[in-house]
């Protein structure tokens, strides 16, 4: 099977500013614990699984890292929005789970516990102050850090990530899914391309 999502995203977790993650650093929150905790939201402006259009689903991905990622043992469930046919959450699930291969395929050798599917409502606002919204889970904002210019901070060829380049800040709000909660403080957000065939060089995803 082939597919290919793309779109933007925005994702929070309990690191401390600057998350590790993107370099395979241990992570670290305000409190001292060595675990990151996350949300990431991405909305799929075009995509497919063979013949399933996937276009215009919204879907989260819910984390625990207990270490650096490498390290693996990692916990991770899926939310997929209401509004998405049950053709499309199982096309998703398959591409998110790893099953079909791709970026999500190599992440999932790190997998240690899938938490499995869910589905609720969910939104994602895009611009430089953005919010998400995953109905009775998680509540988001985000706002970027900003250099000397004026202009956002970004990250460029990170070890993991979602996308070649993204925005980083910080976020606030809540989050409880898979019995995982967590204090949202980092925050990053981009427009990502992801597919069964990646290119030599494109970045690995993370949450």
């Amino acid at each position: 099977m082939t597919w290919n999502i793309s779109g933007n995203y925005l994702a929070s977790c309990s690191c401390a500013l600057v998350c590790g993650c993107a370099v395979d650093a241990m992570p670290h929150d305000p409190q001292g614990r060595e675990e990151c905790l996350g949300c990431a939201v991405f909305h799929v402006a075009e995509g497919h699984l063979d013949e399933v259009d996937l276009s215009g689903v919204d879907f989260a991905l819910y984390n625990h890292f207990p270490s650096h990622l490498t390290a693996g043992d990692w916990k991770v469930g899926i939310v997929i929005d209401d509004d998405a046919s049950d053709q499309q959450s199982e096309a998703l699930e398959r591409i998110v789970s790893g099953r079909e291969g791709g970026a999500f395929g190599e992440l999932s050798q790190f997998f240690g516990e899938f938490l499995g599917v869910e589905r609720a409502s969910i939104s994602l606002t895009d611009g430089e102050k953005s919010h998400l919204s995953v109905d009775g889970r998680t509540q988001l904002a985000f706002e970027p850090l900003r250099g000397p210019d004026g202009g956002p901070t970004t990250v460029k060829n990170a070890m993991f990530g979602f996308a070649p380049e993204f925005t980083i800040g910080t976020t606030t709000g809540s989050s409880q899914a898979f019995g995982l909660s967590y204090e949202p403080v980092y925050g990053e957000q981009a427009e990502y391309v992801f597919s069964s065939e990646q290119p030599e060089g494109a970045p690995t995803g993370r949450g």
